[in-house]
């Protein structure tokens, strides 16, 4: 099979698809976000995904929540008076665009050259609400990616890394190198992820793994040990959200979704049962605050 018959071709393909999610929720008469550009940045390609792939339209849910519970750390960490929000894989994502963010906020996005040129071409003459600065990066090359966290870490007193749909795609290795990275930076205070469990990444595996396979972006992050994880790498867990009871409470679930978000959660170590969340991380030891678990 090549590239030209895949549903999805490489790892870029994944933010069109997520921005085709944001559209369909956009033009929902009840959204619980609002995104004018994402139509227009997925393309006929993210379009075409949605319809081809596994789950499709059924697991809209899952990438709904996700951008929802972003969006919700990430305005309240601004209001907090953050000075700079870092997003590390930013991909497609708009919100510079369509959040109300203060014109003093500094904005930086990181991402491979192709897929910044493609957001900037579908984005060109439209303005952001803060100021922004994209940097073609592949952050898997080790060596730059220090020399720019330690950039902007100086440049910085109070920043928010983002990395919405990223961590999934990396070894537990790679995930702890990148944290002691982000921790190295003073700067940067909190930092924005979601994760698995081990019981949902197999699921998801089977699911659409082997498509994304196909295209060199195999599914590898689901720690056992649950936000905790990261303790070891320089951050502790202080606020983690879950997947579907935040889908439950917006009503974008099934009902008997719905009620098994009833069931009780644990937000410590992961195992067989299908558990995802968003955490809010802080810098270990005093910086971070007591871990707030939320719905």
């Amino acid at each position: 099979m090549n590239a030209g018959d895949r549903v999805i071709r490489d790892i870029a393909d994944t933010a069109r698809l997520a921005a085709a999610y944001r559209a369909l929720e956009s033009e929902r008469p009840d959204p619980v976000f609002r995104d004018p550009f994402a139509r227009r940045l997925a393309g006929p390609r993210g379009e075409a995904m949605l319809e081809a792939v596994p789950g499709g339209r059924r697991d809209a849910w899952a990438w709904v929540t996700r951008t929802y519970l972003f969006d919700q750390v990430i305005g309240e960490q601004v209001r907090q008076g953050l000075d700079m929000v870092v997003n590390l894989a930013a991909g497609l994502d708009a919100r510079p665009y369509r959040m109300p963010l203060p014109a003093s906020l500094r904005w930086v996005e990181v991402d491979f050259p192709d897929l910044i040129d493609y957001k900037e071409q579908a984005l060109e003459g439209e303005r952001a609400a803060c100021s922004l600065e994209r940097i073609r990066l592949d952050l898997s090359d080790v060596g730059a990616r220090r020399a720019l966290f330690e950039r902007l870490g100086r440049a910085s007193k109070k920043a928010l890394v983002i990395t919405e749909g990223l961590l999934i795609y990396l070894t537990p290795a790679e995930v702890g190198s990148l944290a002691e990275d982000l921790a190295a930076a003073p700067g940067f205070q909190r930092w924005v992820c979601e994760i698995v469990s081990p019981g949902l990444l197999r699921r998801l595996q089977r699911e659409i793994g082997v498509r994304l396979s196909e295209a060199d972006a195999p599914l590898k992050f689901g720690p056992e040990q649950g936000p905790a994880f990261f303790a070891e790498h320089g951050w502790e867990p202080v606020d983690v959200r879950s997947m579907l009871r935040t889908a439950a409470r917006l009503k974008r679930v099934p009902l008997w979704m719905r009620l098994m978000s009833r069931l009780p959660e644990s937000t410590g170590r992961q195992g067989s049962s299908p558990w995802a969340g968003v955490c809010l991380l802080g810098r270990g030891g005093s910086a971070a605050s007591p871990l707030r678990r939320a719905a």
